[in-house]
């Protein structure tokens, strides 16, 4: 495996952040391709950082042990580390959930991914980054396919409300089995007062992995069925 060399010079640097520059910029095109904020300049930049990190850390390790002024007493591993854990913020700010629906986990993953790539080029661990990237651009490009193909459970909550003389329980059956769904009885509520009943469900269907079109279709399902007033949330 390879070492951290002690000794750092220009031509190393260099080599290093080319390397870092054409790992974020590969992973970069997949999210700038798929429409994604955090796109090309974006993993760039977190890659440069990462590695930078790494070389400045590099620099720091022959001035260890020579003194007590010198870099002896200082974990210089704390400065990749640290950039790690900022990272968990810059990723946090890449998922977002709308309606239940959750977005941007593959982003900060990747964000996260590339920060340790940079990190081993930074370190001078080139065969390691190269692996690494490889096998990320692999997961990322190849399963996508897979993923688009696989079906998955999803769920949802519902909720109604109707006037008690009308039939919508039945007719909000009839809309979501066309919609391929199962509706599963949570309770309800009567509200004598102004004539309504309000009934919640849980909604099962199958779809693909990044398709949200059964969940954006439920609103429109229930006020045809002839409720007054609908409201859904993805369950988890």
């Amino acid at each position: 495996m390879e070492t951290m060399p002690l000794t750092l010079d220009w031509p190393s640097a260099c080599a290093r952040l080319a390397c870092a520059l054409v790992a974020g910029a590969a992973f970069g095109f997949d999210r700038s391709e798929s429409g994604k904020a955090a796109g090309l300049r974006t993993t760039i930049l977190v890659c440069l950082a990462a590695c930078v990190a790494m070389l400045q850390v590099n620099a720091l390790l022959e001035q260890t042990g020579k003194g007590p002024s010198s870099f002896a007493v200082l974990d210089l591993m704390r400065l990749p580390l640290g950039i790690l854990t900022g990272m968990g913020f810059i990723g946090a700010g890449a998922v977002f959930r709308k309606d239940g629906m959750i977005s941007g986990v593959t982003t900060a993953a990747l964000l996260w991914f590339v920060t340790v790539v940079g990190l081993c080029f930074g370190g001078g661990q080139y065969g390691l980054g190269g692996v690494g990237s490889v096998i990320g651009l692999a997961v990322l490009w190849g399963l996508r396919f897979v993923e688009h193909r696989l079906e998955r459970r999803k769920a949802a909550s519902l909720t109604v409300r109707y006037a008690i003389d009308s039939d919508c329980p039945r007719r909000l059956a009839e809309q979501l089995a066309k919609l391929g769904c199962t509706l599963e009885p949570r309770g309800a509520l009567l509200q004598p007062s102004d004539g309504t009943c309000e009934s919640r469900y849980f909604v099962h269907w199958k779809e693909q992995f990044d398709a949200h079109g059964v969940a954006q279709q439920l609103k429109g399902a229930g006020l045809e069925s002839g409720a007054q007033c609908v409201q859904w949330a993805m369950i988890d």
